[in-house]
Order: structure tokens, then C-alpha cells, then sequence
């Protein structure tokens, strides 16, 4: 053990420094920006005032900026863009129409094919896309149905992700790994150099996700099933023997106990006087508020009042009307402008012309009603109950702040379609054909796709995600300093050590479980950029192909199954079926520990380790 002996302070301090930003990233009341950014300081201030050398080379501060311009980066991004362009132009609508149509015919063959569908379209395009496209599809049927989406949003979302393993292309880890290896002297993977291992793994895991994951998972009504008090306006007439007569709005307001809100006050015919507190009310007036029927009525009773529906009373004969309005669930998405704002500074009547009647989080127990969370900051996955016109949810579902399950399935679809849906086959058999590096052709892919109009610039920038961009650079800093300073090899030294006698296969494995573990409490892009330095110093050490190694990191870091924050589809998927974190471990730690097995003897069968 000798050889054992402790690396130069440098190397210490990065390790100290990843261990830290490891434990952050996984940290929800830290904005991942916010360490990714203390990460990239602390490295460049770090080897400034303490310089290194290596091999006769000075590390400067520069080089831990030198991932914003990494090809992996631009790819993720440019591919980020794409991707937002067939949402955009609906592009995939057609194939959300067709599912949507077979649910008619069996559902269980039916989740064969949703799930058939979505690893293949994920091998090619972001998963988030895909998630987006499939949610409001299964959601639909669901409300249709009756059913519970329950059923079918893990296995969908979890087929993402495997479809997503199979390519080069198919998630930012694995344009990570693959040009982080290339970088350090591996030989280039090709496209669909490592589809093989993912189809055999992969066959078994859709079999368990289509016939054993719908029978362990709960059935929870969603809230749009559940007859959740919808939101009215009307107007409360005063009549002359009213207790509140001569007494201003606020002496009024404290007879509901303050809970009344007062929109306007309507003074004789057209005549309005804003609601301020001390505004004196008289015989006549019509004042407008919003709430439940029951409030409603409360309201009334209690100043004294009779309620008006327009210019009918409301009685048995003529009930509230909600002026076509319809409730449904907005989902917070990754690259929403909304991530981050307080409910109550996110305008969502002004802005987007909904009603909030309630919001759920994964971490909460029950819904909680709108009343009160005005301080609470919007998270991605984040689901809001509201009620809005349906020209409105029309609206918005071709935006990129909210996925709208309204119950419905109609996907937007614009005349551009067919552009977006050739640039990104273009994109990948440019690729794929090797005729250019695919961060070259997905940027060519986003120049089509804005030329052409299928996206503006404001529709293309919101697509890209900052977590993403700076979790990124600063995994890249991180590997880079690791490598550098002599912490990889280090590393790669005590990992050989610890299981010093075992066979390959036991090492291979061991780098591939420590990578899965990694994943579901961290960041999947950082444990990936930084286990792959690692993986080829333990492979050089053992004198074995360093493939194997690279892959098992790649395939361990992919294995986010077993917790809703190891990917951010889970989470998506997560509240929109009500799931709770139990959930996920009891479908995800069985699916990981199958892939696990599958994919290690498949490595070690084809590369005869």
C-alpha cells in the first residue's frame, strides 16, 4: 500500500472541493447555478493565488473557463434548441394524435407502444421533449378514462431515459462522457457504438415497465378528477336594511373575517369606485368578488346582500356561472422563466390569465391552497391547479413555462412541422454518417430552424437551461483540475487498491454501481464528467480496453430510477400523477439493480474481461 501515499495539496484541495460541490448540487434550497458558480471562483481563485505545475505546465485560471466552449456543451445546447423547435411547430403531433387513438384498442398493448415510442424518439431528441409530449397524451386519457395516470407516467418517463442510453446523442451525459474520453486519448465513439448492450438491457427493463410496474404503483386520483372547488366571480347588491350600510369597505371586510376580496364596486349604472379601505358604502352598491360558491354565499349572508351572476340573481333557477372556464394542472417545466419566482410575484391572472386554486410539490403531503404560499418560490416539477378559458390553456400549451393537463390531447401543430421534423433527421444522419461532429450539425440544425421561422430567438433562448449550461462547465473544471493535478490518477490508484485481487469484472461492476449511486443523489452530468478520468486511469492500471470502463460510467450515471431528483422528467412526472418518493424506490431501485446485472454482463461478455 505504499503506492498509497498521499497526493500534493493541489489534488487534496480539488478533492475536498468535488466532495462539497457533490453534496450542493444535491441540495434543493441551492440554486445549482449558485455552486456550479462558487465551484468555478473557488478553482480559479484557488490556482491563482496558490500556483501549479504539471509536466512543466503552469495551471492557469483560464482553464477552468474552457467549458463554455466545449463541444459537449455546444451540442447540449444546440440539441436543447432542436429540440424546442418541434415542440414548438408540434411537430410530433402526429404521433400524439395516433397514441392517443390506440388507447381505444387495449390499453396494455397500447403502454407497449407509448413506451416502444418514447425510448425511441429519446435516443435521438432531448427527453424533456418527449416527456412533454407524452404527459398531457396520458394525463388525457386518464381524465377521459377515469382512470389513474399513475399506471403509466412512471414506466413512460422511465423509458425516456433508456431510449436516452442508447446513443452518443441521446442525453447530455452521454455527449459528456463521449467527449471527455475523446479528449483524453480514447478512440471516438460512433453514434450507436453502445446500442447493443442498451437493446438487450433495455428489452428486459420495457418488459418489467410494461407489465409489473403498473401493478406495484398506486391509484391517485388527480386533482381535475377529484371536484376541486372551482373559482367564481359575482357581485354581492346591497340592500337597504344591509348591516353595513354607512360603513367603509374595511368595517365591511371584517364581518367575512378579512377573507373577502373586494375587486370593484359598481356605483348605479357603469359608475365604478376603486375598493379603498376607506371608501364608504351605500344602498345599491354591487361589489365583485371571486371565490367558491359556498364563499360566495357565506359572503353575502353576511353583509347583508343579494348575489348576482350578471344581471340575474342567483338562486335554485339560476346558478353561478363560470363563464366557460375550465380547470386544469400547469406543470412548472426545466427551462420555465417561472423557476425561481415567488407565487405571488409571478402575476399568473395578469400574465398568463389563470386562476391558482391550489399547488402541489413532491416534498408536500397534500395540496396546498393558494392562500398563504405567496412567498413560496416555484421549483421545476411544480404543479399549479388552475382555472383559465380553454383559449387560454390553448394558448399556453404552445409556450415553454407551463405543461398544461387540461384532460385533453390536442398537441399545437403549425405548417412548419415538416421543416423541424427533417432539420432534426437531418441533424442526426449528418451525424450519424459521420459527415460532421454532431455539435456542427445541430448548430446548423438551429440556424434552419430560425431562418426558416420555426422558432424566433426568444422561443430558442428559453429552451436553454443555466442549470444545465453551468452544472456543465463546472463539472468540466472540476474533472479538469482533478486531471491535472494528478487527483484522477490518485483516485483511480485507491479504487484498484480497495478491490485489489478481484477480477475485472468485479472492478467494472463496482465503477458502475458507484456511478448509479452517484447519480440518484447528485447530479448525473457532474458524477459522469468527473467518474470518467477515474474509469480510464483504473482501466490503464489494469492494462485492460478502456471501453468497458468508459461505458460502465456512462450506463451507471443513466441509471436515474431510484429518486424523483435524478432526473428532471422525474419530477415533472412525479406531480402530475401525485406520486411520492417512495414510489420511485420501490419501481426504481428493482429496474436499476436489473439494469445494473444486465448491462455489467453484457460489457464483460463482449469485451471478454
Amino acid at each position: 500500500m505504499a503506492e498509497l501515499d498521499l497526493p500534493n495539496l493541489h489534488a487534496l484541495a480539488v478533492m475536498v472541493l468535488i466532495v462539497v460541490a457533490l453534496v450542493l448540487f444535491s441540495r434543493e434550497d441551492i440554486p445549482l447555478e449558485t455552486t456550479s458558480l462558487v465551484v468555478l471562483v473557488l478553482l480559479a481563485v484557488g490556482f491563482t493565488i496558490f500556483p501549479f505545475e504539471a509536466d512543466g505546465q503552469r495551471v492557469v485560471a483560464s482553464d477552468f473557463f474552457l467549458g463554455f466552449g466545449n463541444r459537449a456543451l455546444v451540442a447540449v445546447c444546440a440539441l436543447m434548441i432542436v429540440g424546442q423547435g418541434l415542440v414548438a411547430t408540434g411537430a410530433l403531433e402526429p404521433v400524439g394524435r395516433f397514441l392517443a387513438r390506440m388507447w381505444k384498442w387495449g390499453p396494455l398493448f397500447c403502454l407497449l407502444l407509448t413506451l416502444l415510442i418514447t425510448a425511441t424518439l429519446s435516443a435521438f431528441i432531448n427527453n424533456t421533449p418527449i416527456v412533454v409530449m407524452m404527459l398531457p397524451i396520458l394525463v388525457g386519457v386518464a381524465v377521459r378514462t377515469g382512470s389513474s395516470p399513475a399506471s403509466t407516467l412512471i414506466p413512460m418517463g422511465f423509458a425516456s431515459i433508456l431510449g436516452g442510453m442508447a446513443t452518443t446523442i441521446g442525453t447530455s451525459t452521454n455527449l459528456l462522457v463521449v467527449n471527455v474520453a475523446a479528449d483524453l486519448g480514447m478512440d471516438p465513439f460512433s453514434m450507436f457504438d453502445f446500442v447493443g448492450p442498451v437493446l438487450i438491457g433495455g428489452g428486459l427493463a420495457i418488459l418489467y415497465l410494461w407489465l409489473v410496474v403498473p401493478r406495484l404503483l398506486p391509484h391517485r386520483e388527480m386533482p381535475i378528477n377529484r371536484g376541486i372547488s372551482r373559482v367564481y366571480t359575482a357581485q354581492i347588491r346591497l340592500d337597504d336594511n344591509s348591516p353595513v350600510i354607512g360603513k367603509t369597505l374595511a368595517e365591511a371586510t371584517m364581518r367575512s373575517g378579512e377573507n373577502i376580496k373586494v375587486e370593484s364596486i359598481e356605483r348605479g349604472k357603469g359608475v365604478f369606485i376603486n375598493p379603498l379601505p376607506d371608501v364608504s358604502l351605500r344602498a345599491g352598491d354591487r361589489i365583485t368578488t371571486s371565490d367558491t360558491q359556498e364563499q360566495l354565499r357565506e359572503y353575502a349572508r353576511l353583509l347583508g346582500g343579494k348575489l348576482f351572476s350578471g344581471d340575474k340573481e342567483v338562486d335554485a333557477s339560476q346558478p353561478l356561472s363560470t363563464g366557460g372556464t375550465l380547470i386544469a394542472e400547469l406543470a412548472i417545466t426545466p427551462v420555465s422563466r417561472l423557476k425561481g419566482v415567488a407565487i405571488g410575484e409571478a402575476k399568473l391572472q395578469s400574465r398568463y390569465g389563470v386562476r391558482m386554486l391550489a399547488y402541489n410539490r413532491f416534498d408536500d403531503l397534500n395540496e396546498r391552497k393558494s392562500a398563504g404560499v405567496e412567498e413560496e418560490r416555484l421549483r421545476a416539477g411544480d404543479v399549479l391547479l388552475v382555472q383559465s378559458t380553454p383559449e387560454q390553456l390553448s394558448a399556453l400549451k404552445s409556450g415553454s413555462d407551463f405543461l398544461v393537463l387540461d384532460g385533453s390531447v390536442n398537441l399545437p401543430h403549425t405548417r412548419k412541422a415538416p421543416i423541424a421534423l427533417l432539420t432534426i433527421m437531418g441533424v442526426v444522419g449528418l451525424a450519424a454518417a459521420k459527415i460532421m461532429p454532431i455539435e456542427i450539425s445541430a448548430l446548423l440544425g438551429c440556424l434552419v430552424l430560425l431562418v426558416s421561422g420555426c422558432l424566433t430567438w426568444k422561443a430558442a433562448m428559453s429552451a436553454l437551461s443555466t442549470q444545465v449550461i453551468f452544472i456543465i462547465v463546472s463539472s468540466l473544471a472540476m474533472g479538469a483540475a482533478l486531471l491535472k493535478t494528478g487527483g484522477a490518477d490518485y483516485l483511480a490508484t485507491v479504487f484498484v487498491a480497495i478491490t485489489f485481487g478481484a477480477p475485472p469484472t468485479v472492478v467494472l461492476m463496482g465503477l458502475m454501481l458507484m456511478m448509479a449511486v452517484l447519480t440518484n443523489v447528485v447530479s448525473n452530468n457532474a458524477a459522469a464528467v468527473i467518474g470518467t478520468p477515474i474509469a480510464i486511469g483504473i482501466a490503464q492500471r489494469l492494462g485492460l480496453p478502456l471501453e468497458p470502463f468508459v461505458l460502465a460510467v456512462l450506463f451507471g450515471a443513466n441509471l436515474s430510477f431510484v429518486t424523483p431528483m435524478a432526473y428532471q422528467t422525474n419530477l415533472l412526472i412525479m406531480n402530475a400523477a401525485g406520486y411520492k418518493f417512495g414510489d420511485f424506490v420501490k419501481v426504481g431501485l428493482p429496474l436499476a439493480f436489473m439494469l445494473w446485472l444486465a448491462l455489467s454482463g453484457v460489457l464483460i461478455w463482449a469485451y471478454g474481461l
